[in-house]
Parts: C-alpha cells; structure tokens; sequence
C-alpha cells in the first residue's frame, strides 16, 4: 500500500480531533474523556517513518473514561467507532487485520465495520496493564527501579490531545523524572557498569583477540550512550532507538566521531583511543552537572597494566557519597531493571504482564527485561511484578490487562447487538 507518509503522533491528532471526538459527541454527547497516543509504538518516540507503517502502526489512540464510564460506555463506543468511523483517514485503513503474528495486527482495508485501534480504557486499568503501577497514589523506589526506561519513555512520550479528565496528566507528571536521589543512584550504578569492562577493550586485544575487543567496545559505547541520555534527563529507549535518542542531544556531537571511530577501529589500541576521548568528554559533563565534586576527567592506566581507563567507579562512588536516602544505600548496586537484566540475560519482551495461574514458568516484566520464575503452587490465583529488591505481591484482576487485552470492536458489536437485540453485521477481525 503506497502513503503519503503523515508522522504517527500527527496521524493520530488529526484522528482523534477529525473523525474519533464527532463520534463520541453524536452518540454520548459531552462524556468526560482524555484522548492521547502514549504506550508502545515507535511513533510515540517520534522515531517512525514509512517503515513503521507495516505492523501496529496507523490512525490510532487510546481514549480514556473514568472507571464508571468504562462499565457504563466502553462497549457501546467502540461500536460505535467500529460502525462510523470512515474506513480510510488521510490514505490509511481504519482497520487493523491480524498478522501471522496473533498479537499483531497491521492496516487493511475493509468493506465492513473496522477493528479500530482506539482503545476505550479507564487511566488505572491502562497504568496497572502497562507499567505496573498506578503513579497517581505515589511511586515507591522499587516502583522507579523496576520499571525500565524504555517503559518510562512510553509513557512520559506521545502525545495528549484532549485531558478533560486531568488524570493523565498527572500521572505523567509525576513519571516525568526521578527523584534526585534515585536519579543519582541510577548514573552511579550506570557508571559503575561502565568501569567493570572499561579495561577488557586493551586485555582482550593483548592477547589477540580483536573481535572480543571490539565487541566490548560496542558494548562500551552503548553504555556512555545511556549515561549520556541519563545525565541530559532522558530516558534511554532500547537499542533499536538508542542511537536515534542519542542524537537528538545537542552533546551527542561531542562525542559522536569517537565512539564512530571507536567502533570502526580495527585494533584494540585505536579503539581504547578513541573510547578515552568519549570518557573525558563525560566526564566532564558530569562535572557540569553539579552532583559532586569536581573529579579528574582525564584517563590512567588500569592499575599496573598498559590499558588506558577512567576509573569509572571514581564517579560511582562520588555519587553515592551524596545518597542519603536509607532504602537506596542499602539496594545492591544494580541500578535500574534494564541494567540488570542486560547484564545477567538479554531477552527482548513486549510490555506485558501475566498472572501466574498456573505451575508453569510465567514470564514477567516490560520492555527488555524477562525474568522466568515458577508460579507459586501456594498461591495458584496470585500474580507477581519484579521489583528491584524482590516481588511484590498484586491481585490478579490489577494485572490481567496487558496491552493486547482489550475490548474488540467484534466484541463491544456482539455486546452491543444484544442489548439492542438487533443484528449487527461483524466486520474483518
């Protein structure tokens, strides 16, 4: 299918504002709603391009009501939609087929109702499906720990067309960035990473192993990468979008030949060249930043050996030194969910949360982080979020909507259609 490329956050703008709020206001006239495009989605990112348009991408948002609303409403809406909603918006299908993929459906065109993507939710069923937790009654350090950066950005991202409710927008608000003690937690730990391998890019070439070298390196660099966005307040996508998260920073220019350079390098004495350009420019900006102390920004030998570092674990603990939050000195000095799970299994896994119901392994967490435990056998109708510091316990019913659980246009029809006992044709699904 061939489009005039619109950007997702504007495609949905024009959505909501054009052919989605004349729906709502025929058949429920002035109901309290917010309307935004937040959640999963690279155009939520403002990274998508034509490409994007393959797979759950399209004319699309979510519509929150309040929670009384959702009961009374929800059903009826998206029928509503699913009947009047125009089959194209500006070139594109209103109807989302499924893919090969069951949880994937991507834009085609229909001649029936349209499985749209407008997801009818309230704001305390949309947070608990896809972050976990509701930041509107407060966000714990276990809160701000487990949930990974690239979840944060998803939400904190988008866009809000219409927040009528102000629900939203609070709970944005208070996502927007961490506490000042959790935010030096989180660039001590990223530091820390960084100091543990920053002498394997020379050890590894010493013994003639060039590729293990630089691979290391690329590792490196994607984690001066992080701390950069870290330090600039911005939350690191994943690594699809790192690189694009990256650039946008005015700083990225700094640094950017050398860690290019770096990569490119065919041997390890270029590529720790090139690295320590990077680490004094950081550290320098972590000077300008104020959190501590001036430290010395320039490059030393690791111990007695030839290889030229930082000492990262010099910032590290100049960080912590400022930490007087009692429940943070005492967390192990892993740093966020996604630090943690990078270094201990590298596993891509949707946002998503299920209930352990069952004695099988169950997967939990969101973005890049999964962790597989073993449902408890003592407690079959429990469910279970990874926190830093544990599991924290969470009623079933909190946790069962994940981000491919919602109410279908085929199913709000069905519904629909008995209330009114009239026959209401189904469209593509």
């Amino acid at each position: 299918m061939a489009y005039t490329f619109i950007p997702g956050l504007e495609l949905s703008r024009r959505f909501y504002h054009e052919a989605v709020r004349p729906v709502v206001r025929a058949h429920f006239g002035d109901l309290p709603h917010t309307a935004a495009r937040i959640g999963t989605g690279s155009e939520v990112l403002g990274f998508d391009t034509a490409r994007s348009a393959d797979h759950e991408w399209g004319p699309r948002l979510q519509l929150f009501l309040r929670p009384q609303d959702v009961q009374r409403h929800a059903r009826d809406l998206v029928a509503a939609l699913s009947d009047e909603l125009p089959k194209t918006f500006y070139g594109y299908p209103t109807n989302f087929a499924p893919t090969a993929d069951e949880h994937v459906r991507s834009m085609e065109f229909t001649d029936g109702p349209v499985f749209h993507r407008v997801d009818v939710t309230s704001v305390d069923v949309w947070f608990a499906g896809n972050v976990g937790f509701d930041p509107r009654s407060g966000v714990t350090t276990s809160d701000w720990l487990a949930t990974p950066t690239q979840t944060l950005a998803e939400v904190t991202a988008g866009a809000v067309f219409h927040d009528e409710l102000g629900e939203l927008t609070a709970a944005r608000a208070r996502l927007s960035w961490y506490p000042e003690q959790v935010w030096r937690y989180v660039l001590a730990c990223q530091w820390q990473r960084i100091s543990q391998e920053e002498a394997f890019v020379g050890r590894c070439g010493e013994v003639g192993d060039e590729l293990g070298s630089a691979v290391v390196a690329a590792r490196l660099a994607g984690d001066l990468m992080r701390l950069t966005l870290l330090m600039h307040r911005r939350y690191p996508p994943y690594r699809k979008w790192l690189g694009s998260a990256f650039a946008q920073l005015a700083f990225s220019a700094t640094i950017s030949p050398a860690l290019t350079a770096a990569i490119a390098a065919t041997t390890w004495q270029d590529r720790e060249k090139h690295l320590a350009t990077a680490y004094s420019a950081i550290a320098r900006l972590h000077n300008e930043l104020g959190l501590t102390d001036p430290l010395d920004p320039s490059t030393r030998t690791f111990h007695d050996r030839p290889f030229q570092v930082l000492r990262a674990e010099r910032f590290s603990q100049a960080l912590l030194a400022g930490i007087t939050d009692p429940d943070l000195r005492a967390l192990p000095f892993v740093g966020t969910s996604r630090t943690y799970a990078d270094q201990v299994r590298r596993t891509r896994f949707s946002s998503c949360m299920m209930t352990a119901s069952t004695s099988a392994p169950t997967f939990f967490g969101s973005g890049e982080l999964a962790i597989s435990v073993a449902a408890a056998e003592s407690a079959p109708n429990s469910s279970r979020a990874v926190t830093s510091t544990g599991t924290r316990s969470t009623s079933p019913d909190s946790m069962r909507l994940t981000r491919f659980s919602r109410i279908s246009p085929n199913d709000a029809r069905s519904s629909a259609s008995r209330q009114r006992s009239q026959p209401i044709t189904t469209g593509a699904s």
